[in-house]
């Protein structure tokens, strides 16, 4: 029941695969139906119809054939529905099938059979092969059975043969195929045999031996293949009405020949010279007397033997280039008596041809590789004679006479011997016209350019530069000439353009015709040479162009790095030769250097062009560079801030150990310090909002990293903190930002605060355009009262904190003071007399100062009819008198007498006013 269900799905899938023109599923339907008749016994077509099975089998193998015919299906596909179509039928076959059902599965295992080793799977065929012999042997059977006498039996016998010879010869195919050599040969000699009774068949078996011939050739089995070779030959002449021809039996000698002498040539030299006598004689080619000349060669025959095969070749009708070959097969062996007189002869025999060039040519090539140079210039000087004279060589030869010549003059150059380069050189601008205008003259007289300058002939290299530029001056290359020039001569102004013009050509190399500047590289070897050039003539100015250029297209991420380092190194050492005044503009570029440095190591992260250890390694030392020249230009604070961030941005490329973060640290913290001194110094507002705000970027960075460096180890002492606040302070108060409260209150709830601290924020509170009075009183008043816990109090900074305090409650030419106010300031002028009182430290000029604002007070009292307040302040200011030392003498008579004044007039006054006991 396993045989019949898998009979039902083969069924089910070619009605499907037929039904269909052309089923999107072919490759599918064809995969299952291989698959599913493997699983097929030989008994299972009992089990069900078999008129069914063989109708399935008729209707697949005729679909096959026709799709094939419509390419619907490859040769592989059709392969397998006949491996499928042919199965089924020996399904059906039974046991004495009729001589049609025979016929027709001798017909169908043939084309499965051959068509299995047509698509290289010939073990999958073999068994079909062997079912059509079997059935020939039946139909064979059939045959006899029913003749009638001699002429019948023939008849049918040469009917089985034909087909026989077929299936024998598919058989030898699919041995040789798998390497079976004796099968096969057995195969062929039972076709061989039945060549007499088929003699068409001749050449069909002669050429498929010649095919075996090849087949095995090519996989290196020389005594196979000389075997089918030989069969091939040797079938060829049986029957000349049938044979192959005699261009095909020439051409099977041919290869025979070349069997012979690729396999053993001193063993079996006689055989590939016999071979190849055969084959010429068969048919003149000149690909035999070349093979000829090529055995008699390698197997070592006389000069005077290869001399007369040589001969032989120009009896007959050959092409130039097939005589060049022979000349240069000829002289690769060594053989230059012959071969020479070989080029002679040719040269004889096409003297009229066009391409006779091509002759002269081999000729000098040869004589050039065997150091005959005095004979090779001798044609050389003919030639272009020659080319003077009316006889030009065609632009094709002409041009692969240059390239000898430039090939020789390059060699001689590597040799470093100049002058001979130069003669080779001079050989090709012979055949170039005056005023000609062409790329490769340019090259020509670069090249000779190049040859004067180490000649030390520099008049003769300008006049070769200079003709180079006229014909190609849009070339790097002939810039770079120029360049040399004007760096022999010392002309510094022409070296720079010259620089300048390859820069700008090293930019744009896709618009040039140098194929070397396809990637940039060639144009950057210059540019690196150029500048090499200018450091060792100590021409600094043309040096650092030229360096500039190649930093900017440069692919080569070291020799950027490398560019760059230079760069800084060159300007550094100009700008301390310059004055202070004269040294912006190498500060600049000193900055777009490293800018440059610091973008190209971003650029390697996407780019994956660096290692990280490259990487890191380059980062350090600009960093390390950057950091220096920011500390050594702190006179100028703009050029420092950039330098710091600079360092900043490189140690983002080093890794974050405790050295590189406290560097991040520093930099940021000084950058916006700077930033903060240049936004007070600052002539516009816009650009002291651009400065604040700049600041507080680089604050707010800072302080991310401080925050990761505390968690690595103890910074009690370290400033870092405090230097934030107070710089975030001043910028946000700047700023009038409105998170200037927030950053208040974190100062305020500090738990140890230092006064210089609460005094600075108090000053930078009232620095334009920040104006926060209020803030500024609470950081004096929180100040004053740490000073007095102190135990020994500085007199001299709580005289500021107090100065500040009553000039911020007081201030100078106010009148009109509210009571509260004066009962404040009253209190500041109280602090003063207690610490006046006690210590010497407290400045004289403080105390003056404040004697001066009581005494001012009281009389403006005074002034407004308030005489019991007049009398407090002008008392103070008298007690603030009797502290005075040195300028005591100054004042004291003089304010003695007006406060008695002030006394008088105040009892005066109160005698005029109402008196309460009289009511």
């Amino acid at each position: 029941m396993k045989g019949e269900s898998h009979l039902l799905e083969i069924k089910v899938l070619i009605q499907e695969l037929v039904k269909k023109d052309t089923s999107s599923n072919v490759t599918e339907i064809i995969d299952k139906l291989f698959s599913e008749i493997e699983c097929v016994d030989n008994e299972a077509g009992n089990e069900i119809h078999e008129v069914q099975i063989e109708e399935s089998a008729i209707s697949l193998w005729n679909w096959a054939v026709t799709n094939r015919v419509d390419s619907v299906i490859n040769d592989e596909q059709r392969a397998k529905l006949r491996h499928v179509s042919c199965r089924l039928v020996c399904l059906c076959e039974g046991s004495d099938p009729p001589e049609e059902m025979v016929r027709r599965q001798i017909l169908m295992t043939m084309k499965t059979g051959k068509g299995w080793v047509d698509v290289g799977k010939a073990a999958l065929g073999d068994g079909f092969l062997v079912i059509a012999i079997n059935s020939l042997e039946k139909l064979y059977a059939q045959l006899m059975k029913r003749s009638s006498g001699e002429a019948d039996i023939q008849v049918h016998k040469a009917d089985v043969e034909k087909d026989l010879f077929k299936v024998l010869s598919y058989q030898a195919e699919s041995a040789v195929v798998q390497g079976y050599f004796q099968k096969a040969v057995t195969c062929l000699q039972r076709c061989k045999d039945m060549l007499t009774r088929l003699p068409k068949q001749t050449c069909y078996l002669s050429i498929l031996c010649y095919n075996f011939g090849v087949e095995t050739y090519e996989q290196k089995g020389y005594e196979q293949s000389s075997f089918w070779l030989s069969q091939s030959y040797d079938i060829g002449k049986m029957d000349k009405k049938y044979s192959p021809g005699e261009e095909m039996q020439a051409k099977v000698l041919r290869l025979l020949a070349t069997v012979y002498l690729e396999w053993d040539c001193e063993q079996y030299q006689d055989k590939a010279l016999r071979a190849i006598s055969l084959a010429n004689e068969e048919n003149m080619h000149p690909a035999g007397f070349f093979l000829k000349i090529k055995i008699l060669l390698k197997s070592g025959a006389s000069d005077e033997d290869v001399r007369t095969a040589a001969a032989e070749l120009l009896h007959h009708e050959v092409s130039l280039d097939f005589c060049l070959n022979t000349a240069k097969l000829l002289l690769e062996h060594e053989r230059e008596f012959v071969g020479f007189d070989f080029l002679k002869s040719i040269s004889g025999r096409f003297a009229s041809s066009p391409d006779l060039g091509k002759i002269i040519l081999l000729h000098i090539e040869f004589l050039l590789q065997r150091m005959k140079e005095p004979l090779a210039k001798q044609k050389i000087e003919d030639i272009i004679t020659g080319h003077y004279t009316g006889k030009q060589l065609s632009p094709e030869i002409l041009n692969r006479l240059h390239i000898i010549l430039w090939d020789r003059a390059a060699k001689s150059y590597e040799a470093k011997n100049y002058s001979e380069a130069l003669q080779w050189y001079n050989y090709s601008l012979s055949f170039y016209s005056s005023g000609q205008i062409d790329q490769n003259l340019a090259k020509l007289q670069r090249n000779m350019a190049s040859c004067y300058f180490h000649l030390k002939q520099l008049e003769k290299a300008k006049e070769a530069v200079k003709e180079a530029e006229r014909c190609d001056p849009s070339s790097i290359f002939t810039q770079f000439s120029v360049y040399k020039v004007a760096v022999l001569e010392g002309n510094t102004e022409k070296a720079v353009e010259a620089v300048v013009a390859m820069g700008k050509l090293a930019a744009k190399p896709a618009q040039h015709e140098d194929k070397l500047l396809a990637d940039g590289s060639a144009a950057t070897s210059l540019l690196s040479l150029a500048a090499q050039i200018a450091l060792e003539t100590e021409q600094q100015a043309v040096a650092i162009k030229a360096l500039e250029y190649l930093s900017q297209h440069s692919q080569d991420c070291q020799q950027v790095f490398t560019a760059l380092k230079c760069l800084v190194r060159l300007v550094l050492s100009k700008v301390m030769a310059e004055p202070k005044e004269n040294r912006t503009k190498y500060m600049d570029m000193l900055v777009t250097y490293l800018t440059s440095a610091h973008q190209r190591l971003a650029e390697s992260f996407t780019e994956g062009s660096m290692t990280l250890d490259m990487r890191t390694r380059e980062a350090h030392w600009f960093r390390k560079i950057a950091w220096n020249l920011a500390v050594q230009f702190e006179n100028c604070p703009g050029t420092m801030r950039d330098f710091f961030v600079l360092s900043f941005k490189f140690s983002q490329f080093c890794p974050s150990d405790t050295a590189v973060l406290i560097a991040q640290k520093t930099c940021l913290l000084l950058a916006a310090a700077v930033d903060l001194e240049m936004g007070r110094c600052s002539l516009t507002l816009t650009e002291q909002i651009e400065l604040l705000s700049q600041a507080l970027h680089h604050i707010q960075a800072c302080r991310e990293i401080w925050n990761v460096l505390k968690l690595t180890g103890d910074f009690s002492k370290d400033p870092t903190d405090t230097l934030l606040l107070v710089y975030e302070f001043e910028a946000r108060a700047k700023l009038n930002d409105p998170e200037l409260d927030s950053l208040l209150e974190l100062v305020w709830e500090l738990p140890q605060i230092e006064t210089k601290i609460l005094e600075t924020i108090a000053s930078l509170a009232m620095e334009s355009p920040a104006y926060y009075p209020s803030v500024c009183k609470r950081a004096l008043k929180s100040a004053l009262t740490l000073h007095r816990k102190q135990e020994a109090i500085d007199a001299v900074r709580v005289s500021k904190c107090l100065h500040s305090l009553v000039h911020l409650s007081l201030p100078t030419g106010v009148t009109d003071t509210d009571a509260c106010v004066l009962e404040e300031v009253w209190g500041y002028f109280e602090d003063a007399l207690s610490i006046v009182g006690t210590t010497d430290d407290y400045p004289e000029v403080e105390t003056l100062w404040l004697m001066t604002r009581a005494w001012n007070t009281g009389i403006f009292q005074y002034s407004v009819g308030k005489y019991k307040e007049a009398e407090h302040w002008c008392g103070l200011g008298m007690r603030f008198l009797n502290h005075l030392r040195s300028l005591k003498s100054s004042y004291e008579s003089q304010m003695t007498g007006l406060y008695s004044e002030v006394l008088d007039k105040l009892d005066r006054a109160k005698g005029f006013l109402p008196n309460e006991d009289h009511h």
